[in-house]
């Protein structure tokens, strides 16, 4: 097990494939705070689809952010999460 942290370089998404379930939470709130510190204005979530676990946890971490304006899925892609930003300042 390799438990070196794993920066976080935001290019507009995050794949939560790539992370322990119960890692999960901790990395979208800290991608969700370095996207708006860098001024993105929306970004999107790869985190399965049907009764994906990590699915379920995203919406209910995006519902409970106040610095989520809105979200929900992408398009037809049930597995991935558009999510706007609001932008401080």
């Amino acid at each position: 097990m390799n438990d070196k942290p794993v920066e976080i370089d935001p290019d507009g998404e995050m794949d939560l494939h790539h992370f322990h379930p119960r890692d999960a939470k901790a990395v979208l709130r800290e991608f969700i705070e370095i996207s708006i510190n860098r001024g993105l204005p929306e970004v999107r979530i790869v985190h399965g689809r049907g009764r994906s676990v990590i699915k379920k946890m995203v919406l209910d971490e995006l519902g409970k952010n106040p610095d989520v304006e809105e979200f929900g899925d992408d398009g037809a892609n049930w597995g991935a999460t558009r999510v706007r930003l609001r932008i401080r300042g």
